[in-house]
């Protein structure tokens, strides 16, 4: 295998996106609660990393399952505004739920980014099923 392939392969592996997701959404968390005594920092990052692998590793499959789920009934409309629309809300309930139970003192700011980023990719990821089913019915 060349060294290119091995790149591709690894660039690929959902492995390393829910481990970028727990580290990248886990030390911003600690960045938006930078200004509070410790632990309060370093438990938001570890709250905010956990959740984060977790909806990177669900979300594709929600949004695939939801969408092929309205396309199956003939709810082309609903296929595109729909699955973004649970998954997200699902994501935003959790993000803030966990953060509450978890005393995470900057709970916007510390959400703000890592939902942004799902919410952005939600509703470009779900376009993408409901252009390619749209244009094969």
């Amino acid at each position: 295998m060349s060294l290119e392939s091995k790149i591709k392969a690894f660039v690929a592996s959902s492995v390393t996106h829910v481990a970028f997701a727990f580290i990248v959404m886990g030390a911003w968390a600690v960045f938006a609660n930078r200004y509070h005594p410790m632990p309060e920092p370093l438990v938001a990052g570890l709250v905010q990393g956990a959740l984060s692998a977790t909806i990177t590793l669900l979300m594709k499959k929600a949004l695939d399952y939801l969408s092929a789920l309205f396309f199956r009934r003939n709810a082309v409309r609903a296929a595109l505004i729909a699955p973004p629309v649970l998954v997200c809300s699902v994501s935003l309930t959790g993000l803030i739920l966990s953060h509450v139970a978890a005393g995470t003192p900057e709970i916007f700011a510390t959400i703000a980014v890592p939902f942004s980023v799902a919410f952005t990719y939600a509703w470009v990821y779900t376009f993408g099923i409901w252009t390619t089913q749209r244009a094969s019915t």
